[in-house]
């Protein structure tokens, strides 16, 4: 079942990239008490991922900020490394990344996506979520596209 508007964010550990490397990150801790904006991509590295999804939140983390967010994270099912050489790439600085390389944390959210045709396997659907002391106030999910989960959209809905 997809989690929706009003649940609470599943507490799951998940790899960020720390100053020696990969550490654990309990999203129960993370959303605990702020107010977060989350964004999933299928892949980084990809094209839509890295041409349009995570650009708009580059461009527009000062405005997430003044609109009373207190931290932006961009979540993938790929390992700590990919996600920290992607983070880097894209000049995400201002972000958390997360890392789901088990993909737990997408099927505790329902948010599973075949990708096996493509030759990726299982992948996270692209969303994105606002957050309040862990519980969701905003879901916005893309069959296709980037629309529901721009950054812009994010930011319409704060």
């Amino acid at each position: 079942m997809t989690i929706a508007k009003g649940d609470k964010i599943p507490d799951i550990t998940l790899k960020t990239n720390g100053a020696k490397g990969p550490e654990d990150l309990s999203t129960g801790d993370f959303f605990a008490g702020r107010r977060v904006v989350l964004f999933a991509v299928p892949g980084a590295f990809t094209p839509g991922c890295s041409n349009t999804h995570m650009p708009g939140f580059v461009v527009n983390a000062d405005k997430l900020f003044d609109k009373g967010v207190d931290a932006i994270a961009c979540m993938a099912v790929n390992d700590a490394f990919v996600l920290d050489a992607w983070q880097k790439d894209q000049n995400a600085q201002a972000m958390t990344m997360l890392a789901d390389g088990n993909a737990e944390f997408t099927r505790a959210l329902g948010m599973e996506l075949d990708a096996s045709g493509g030759g990726m396997g299982l992948r996270c659907k692209r969303f994105a979520l606002i957050a309040n002391d862990g519980v969701v106030e905003y879901l916005g999910i893309d069959e296709k596209g980037v629309e529901a989960s721009s950054a812009e959209t994010v930011l319409a809905k704060l």
